[in-house]
């Protein structure tokens, strides 16, 4: 009997409660960093909804050990841990009157599981393992876990004794079932099950299933949270129900920010919309909604009624003897519907790779940042995120977040001290740093000053060029030679080496003021790094290995230059930085050769022999499109017809494979970056690729060299024709 057939009407409404958190598991959430207790992070989300009303509290995926715990989930003592975590939830009387569905790893017949434990009263209801792992890109799931794979069943799991002491109960319900309350029908998804192609939400709303759980560990990805909305709305708006989704929100302790996103939806509308980046360590989403609403959207599906619904073979059903809505003598008011909020591109990148930079320093235990600024695009990019942080941390003291104001006291070292002003925090917590050589040119030198007065960062400008001699006269005291650049007679290889030993004693010299530029100013800790390469200078290999690319953290290592241009522009709007607009207009340069009567004779893009607009295209259709050198040829001629001949075409594919094989092994040395765009090269762990290649690729290119051949042939016949 389904169970909407138990009330009579009118009904009550139910509070379709959905709790976003953002606990943000290091990497060995118990011993490296750690942030808030677990069990205290997720009672104080469940005591949050309790007080709004809440009778059933969803919690994000694996939230009690943390989502990025990565081959800590091979260890004994994860599971152990979270066994802790949950016998201390259970006896805990915030956890009393209300369903609770926390995440956590599980071992079940020596087969460990990412599940969902739903428990109440110290009573767990059921054990409900997740059925479809993700296994691409950054998710590794398939390495940790099992997927569940008996839909529909459920078996008997023998509780370990600590969990026996608390709740009373020998064993439980595990497997592939959904709850029946008294009023009620719920079912869970977990995170990757709402986005494959026949997801469980179908099959239970079929049998009567009216709220549909997910508990999510979705990272952020420029432009995704469009993607993740739709899923939600479409879930219900074909089949009717109410969908509850709560996401983990913040840094794990590697390259990944999760970014909330937590919302409620109700027939293929949204009436709750949590934040997609914030500072604080828990969120909670709610909404009130009426069973009706579902009941009488389905009734007018008849192909659904009749076709489907009725054939649908049946869920196991955990009856639970609790109701989620309140009966009261005047109903409370119901959540409206709502339109999704979404963040520009400048937005997005102004607010979680900032919010990934917070969680960082905050976690490191160091004093601050130091970054190289250039005076180009990317190192302002990097230096404005930083103020974009200060900007986050100052609002969210001022909105009176005590976890926040307690982060920034521990990181200036002063207990006293209340930021209000970003300009001012920024002037503590940043140290930017123009390195000057024979090569550079004033204009970057006056841009970079500019930029750190209007940010409040403190700035140091020195010159690399005694370190620079000191280097090559050793080089010459043993070799008796002295190289030259290109411009002044010298080969190519003396050219790219004179290049190089720029770069990389900046690197030197960097890691040398991070490490004392706060001891000369009479203050006490060190400072995190920043690096300054994006996506597709570190996809080219369009860098110096072991440079100023090499860093402690790079926040703009997942950005191409096209967005970053776009997030420039927005922080000289939003924050009324002028300077940025001398950035914006000048032309991408490393500055590393000489100059020519006092300017820059140096361009990126000349260097690269392609444009960063064209840069972007070859990493989205060698990772998203997956394609070799032939296939991405074919594909450019069309798109690049009567921009380029074929030749041009051919020419420019070739050189952009012969330069990133060439340059693998640069990849292998990137900073750790927050993960931000689809065509990332991080090979640590996104984009896993062979180290040496053959940087002719001899079949490849020989086939594009035959198709471009035939095209020419086939041109020459038809202009002969036409004569």
């Amino acid at each position: 009997m389904a169970p909407a057939a138990r009330w009579g009407l009118p009904m009550p409404p139910v509070h379709a409660r959905a709790r976003q958190a953002s606990y943000l598991p290091s990497h060995s959430p118990w011993v490296l960093n750690p942030p808030p207790s677990p069990s205290l992070s997720v009672r104080a989300g469940i005591e949050i909804a309790k007080q709004k009303g809440a009778r059933y509290r969803l919690g994000p995926e694996l939230e009690i050990c943390g989502y990025g715990c990565w081959d800590h989930y091979h260890e004994s003592d994860t599971l152990l841990h979270s066994l802790q975590v949950l016998a201390a939830l259970l006896v805990s009387p915030v956890t009393q009157d209300i369903i609770c569905d926390v995440g956590m790893p599980v071992m079940h017949r020596g087969v460990r599981y990412n599940c969902r434990v739903l428990f109440l009263n110290r009573r767990i209801l059921l054990i409900r393992p997740k059925m479809a792992l993700a296994n691409e890109g950054n998710y590794q799931e398939l390495r940790w876990f099992t997927p569940w794979s008996r839909s529909r069943q459920t078996e008997e799991y023998f509780l370990p004794r600590m969990i026996q002491e608390v709740t009373e109960q020998e064993t439980v319900p595990f497997g592939d079932a959904v709850l029946a309350t008294q009023d009620t029908c719920i079912g869970s998804e977990v995170c990757e099950e709402l986005w494959t192609p026949h997801s469980p939400h179908i099959d239970m709303g079929l049998d009567g299933v009216e709220i549909f759980t997910n508990a999510s560990g979705s990272h952020h990805v420029l432009r995704k949270a469009h993607a993740r909305v739709d899923l939600v709305t479409m879930a219900t708006s074909k089949n009717g129900g109410i969908y509850l989704l709560a996401n983990q929100k913040g840094c794990d302790g590697d390259r990944l920010y999760y970014d909330g996103c937590a919302m409620v939806a109700m027939n293929g509308r949204v009436f709750a919309q949590g934040s997609q980046f914030s500072l604080a360590d828990v969120e909670v989403l709610t909404a009130t909604l009426d069973l009706e609403d579902v009941r009488s959207y389905r009734a007018e599906i008849s192909s659904r009624n009749l076709a489907q619904a009725s054939r649908v073979s049946p869920y196991p059903r955990v009856k639970v003897d609790f109701a989620l809505s309140h009966r009261e003598d005047v109903p409370e008011p119901l959540s409206e519907a709502l339109e999704w909020k979404y963040h520009s591109v400048g937005e997005e990148i102004s607010l979680g790779p900032a919010c990934w930079l917070w969680d960082f320093l905050r976690r490191s235990q160091q004093a601050g940042f130091f970054l190289p600024l250039s005076g180009g695009i990317d190192s302002a990019a990097t230096a404005c995120l930083v103020y974009s942080m200060c900007h986050q941390v100052c609002e969210a003291v001022k909105d009176g977040n005590q976890d926040v104001l307690a982060d920034v006291r521990a990181i200036t070292s002063q207990v006293s001290y209340t930021p209000q002003d970003p300009q001012e925090l920024c002037g503590r917590l940043l140290t930017t740093c123009y390195m000057a050589s024979e090569n550079s040119s004033q204009e970057t030198s006056d841009r970079a000053r500019e930029l750190a007065e209007q940010i409040g960062s403190h700035h140091v400008r020195l010159s690399i060029d005694p370190a620079v001699k000191a280097v090559m006269g050793i080089f010459h005291l043993v070799t008796g030679k002295s190289p030259r650049f290109a411009a002044h007679g010298g080969s190519s290889r003396e050219n790219v080496a004179l290049q190089n030993i720029q770069a990389r004693l900046r690197m030197v010299i960097t890691y040398l003021f991070a490490q004392l530029s706060l001891w000369s100013r009479g203050a006490g800790g060190g400072l995190l790094v920043l690096g300054s390469t994006n996506v597709d200078e570190s996809l080219l290999g369009y860098l110096t290995k072991y440079d100023c690319s090499s860093a402690d953290i790079n926040p703009i290592g997942g950005v191409s230059k096209t967005d970053l241009r776009t997030f420039v522009q927005f922080c000289a709007e939003r924050f009324q930085l002028p300077a940025l607009q001398r950035i914006l207009a000048a032309p991408a340069t490393a500055e590393l050769e000489p100059l020519a009567d006092g300017r820059v004779s140096q361009t990126d893009e000349e260097d690269m022999g392609m444009t960063y607009e064209e840069l972007s295209v070859f990493g989205r259709l060698r990772k998203l499109a997956k394609m070799g050198p032939y296939s991405m040829f074919c594909r450019l001629l069309h798109t690049w017809a009567g921009v380029y001949t074929p030749r041009q075409v051919a020419d420019k594919v070739k050189r952009f494979f012969a330069t990133y094989s060439v340059n693998r092994h640069k990849a292998a040395t990137l900073t750790p970056a927050c993960h931000a765009e689809n065509y990332s090269p991080d090979d640590s762990r996104f984009d896993p690729r062979p180290l040496l290649y053959r940087s002719g690729w001899p079949w490849q290119f020989r086939c594009v060299d035959t198709q471009v051949l035939q095209l020419e042939r086939g041109q020459r016949q038809d202009l002969d024709g036409v004569d």
